[in-house]
């Protein structure tokens, strides 16, 4: 099979129109930051699991909490005063090369004057320091946070809640409520526009794909553990996006819309069907990994090759975690093994 690499817009497309226009603290004693809001776009009030949040002036000073929030303001061309450390699945700057990127687009680079401050969530929220930033917003419209981290933000910055529970909102969704509360709906819907679109022309650039279904889940090597996500997880929508069809015994089996993932008796491994099966790996597992274990091996697209492993906790952050920065990243990264998988699924 022939990989198109049409499909393979990668992330200076979003980023490119930021150069023109950046700024910096130099200037304004406020964060780098790329265009302005949109007239007459304040005040305005966004919503979230918690109720509503007002918004009087665009805000200058955001921190973020959680992944994925701070992704989304970078892309919107503004830097975060504050944001969490990649602590899983970062790299050597315990950041992300897309986030990276943007910095550098934005003239905010690590270790440059531009940069934003970071802190540690292995506690929790880090109140503490968000507070020291004084923020004039705080977002947090993907996360898991509790009522009573949203009740004890409030009180130091207007802050916007989960907009889904448990980490479940869509990209597409916590970027538009970003968007909304930094004047910025019109480039919000623009990026979301042109990710989606980076997606889609990977089926339809690549026929097989779009033509596949997938089974999107984790194949635990050291316990014969299975777990499967659902329509409503990260995982399932990446590939949803690239034009597949979720197999029938995933939808079949799903209890509810807010159910994201079930576990999954490894002695009935052989009732997974379908074209490729995705899962998260150990560093140097191997397609032949899961081929050597006897229940495993049971699975249909296991016993044909057709695995897309992320072995590698950035790959899996990527999609497990996605954003307008992360996807035309996994699109390069992660996307080259999806189009692999399918062609040994119809070899």
């Amino acid at each position: 099979m022939k990989f198109s690499r049409r499909a393979l817009i990668a992330l200076p497309l979003l980023t490119a129109p930021v150069l023109a226009s950046c700024g910096g603290s130099e200037d304004t004693g406020q964060p780098a930051t790329a265009g302005s809001a949109e007239p007459g776009a304040f005040p305005t009030t966004v919503e979230h699991l918690y109720g509503t949040t007002e918004i009087a002036e665009e805000p200058l000073r955001i921190a973020t909490v959680s992944w994925v929030n701070a992704d989304s303001v970078l892309a919107l061309g503004i830097v975060p005063v504050g944001m969490p450390l990649i602590e899983w699945g970062g790299n050597d700057n315990s950041s992300t090369d897309w986030i990276d990127s943007a910095l550098e687009e934005l003239g905010a680079g690590w270790g440059g004057e531009n940069a934003p401050t970071t802190y540690s969530e292995n506690d929790g929220v880090n109140v503490d320091e968000i507070a020291a930033l004084t923020p004039d917003l705080i977002v947090a419209a993907y996360s898991g946070l509790a009522q009573d981290d949203y009740d004890q933000l409030t009180r130091i910055a207007p802050t916007i809640g989960p907009v889904s529970p448990n980490y479940t909102s869509s990209w597409q969704d916590t970027l538009s409520v970003i968007g909304a509360a930094t004047g910025r709906s019109a480039e919000a819907e623009q990026i979301i526009e042109d990710v989606t679109a980076q997606l889609a022309a990977v089926g339809e650039d690549n026929p097989e794909v779009k033509e596949s279904t997938f089974i999107a889940g984790t194949l635990g090597l050291s316990d014969d553990s299975i777990n499967i996500y659902t329509a409503g997880d990260t995982r399932p929508r990446f590939f949803t996006a690239l034009g597949m069809t979720q197999a029938e015994v995933v939808t079949e089996n799903t209890e509810d819309e807010s159910t994201f993932a079930f576990s999954w008796s490894a002695e009935r491994s052989d009732e997974l069907v379908s074209d490729i099966l995705y899962t998260w790996g150990a560093a140097g597992d191997t397609v032949e990994s899961f081929q050597d274990n006897p229940l495993f091996a049971q699975i249909p697209a296991v016993a044909s090759g057709a695995l897309v492993i992320t072995d590698d906790d950035h790959l899996t952050l990527s999609v497990s975690a996605a954003s307008a920065l992360s996807l035309p990243w996994a699109i390069e990264n992660v996307v080259p093994s999806v189009l692999d998988a399918v062609q040994a699924a119809r070899a």
